[in-house]
């Protein structure tokens, strides 16, 4: 006979909800991206805008001037993170126990398990398709630190990312040498807003949120983040408490977590990354690309478009280095490799 199946969700659902929204550092602070409801693929689409002109009250026709077809640039999104986990709690050893054993797991496994596992997911694909990606030979310290966030705050102000939904995520480095700098103190009354979600502080305005270092990528310092710069999906959360399934005297405690986390080309300004550089951890550098014919050259695996397009988001992009790009065509490319981060784009108009 059959096991009587409960979900976990349905008994433990304010315990469970709780304990997620509690502990991790990324949930709710991206996009959530509804379209993906119903779809494993989303093609994300930005309209371009077209340039502006003098009107000409003298002309003959076209006093707007010349008519520009609006084009979009197309960016694909494919869920990829499909986690999953199956525990047995034996009835013998729960009833020796005398503890309601299934509670008390899931809220172990919710807390030492999924939530790290997603926050260091999100966070590492947030570190390796960031809009910028610094790196620094010289390692950050109380003497730099505001330098370095400045010039994240910097590129934000010059991108034209709104202020209001930023986040800094930090190791704990950066947080100590944070706290030993004059600026800090006097900017940002530490605490005084630590409320939820790790958060130990603020700096120009953003939260201030403090990471375990394993969440983050070596050499990675910080990020500033803004919220709809990247979306975190999660279609599937599913656990379920099975009660003397076929097989088992006892429970049988299963999960499925079905989640990614994508950056949004046309808002990628809105994530800037520190990277400290050496023993083992690279930046690489923008690939060079011939003003001839459009060759690219580069030591690792090259992305590149013809189009304008960002080759790192844009679904138009082909792998290669040597397009054969006619004149008037803009060649954009950037190179990654595994185990270093990727480049910052490059970008010529052929010549012929």
């Amino acid at each position: 006979m059959a096991g009587q199946t409960v979900h976990l969700h349905e008994k433990y659902a304010k315990k469970l909800d709780q304990a997620f929204t509690l502990e991790s550092v990324v949930k709710g602070r991206l996009c959530r991206e509804e379209e993906f409801v119903g779809a494993r693929t989303v093609r994300i689409s930005n309209v371009d805008t077209v340039p502006l002109n003098d009107y000409d009250r003298a002309a003959t026709s076209n006093r707007y001037g010349t008519p520009t077809e609006v084009g979009d640039t197309v960016q694909e999104l494919t869920m990829t993170q499909d986690k999953s986990f199956s525990a047995v709690i034996d009835k013998g050893n729960s009833v020796d126990q005398c503890i309601n054993k299934a509670g008390r797991f899931m809220k172990i496994e919710t807390e030492e398990a999924v939530i790290p596992a997603y926050d260091k997911y999100c966070l590492g694909r947030l570190c390796t398709l960031g809009g910028t990606i610094a790196g620094h030979s010289e390692a950050i310290g109380k003497d730099n630190v505001i330098q370095r966030m400045s010039a994240a705050r910097q590129t934000f102000v010059n991108g034209k990312v709104p202020v209001a939904n930023r986040t800094w995520y930090v190791n704990t480095g950066v947080f100590n040498a944070l706290v030993e700098t004059d600026q800090f103190k006097n900017l940002e009354k530490l605490g005084v807003k630590a409320v939820a979600k790790g958060q130990v502080g603020e700096m120009f305005g953003a939260p201030v949120v403090e990471v375990p270092d394993e969440y983050l990528p070596k050499g990675v310092n910080f990020l500033l983040v803004h919220k709809r710069a990247a979306c975190a999906p999660e279609k599937i959360g599913d656990n379920n408490l099975h009660i003397d399934p076929p097989g088992i005297s006892g429970n049988l405690i299963e999960g499925r977590y079905y989640y990614d986390c994508f950056v949004y080309g046309h808002k990628a300004v809105g994530i800037y990354v520190d990277v400290t550089t050496g023993d083992g951890v690279e930046v690489l550098a923008a690939p060079e690309i011939s003003a001839t014919d459009g060759a690219v050259t580069a030591d690792g695996t090259v992305w590149y478009t013809t189009d304008g397009t960002d080759p790192r988001y844009s679904a138009t992009r082909k792998m290669g280095k040597a397009p054969g790009a006619e004149a008037g065509t803009r060649v954009r490319a950037y190179q990654e490799t595994e185990g270093k981060f990727p480049s910052p784009v490059a970008e010529k108009e052929i010549t012929g």
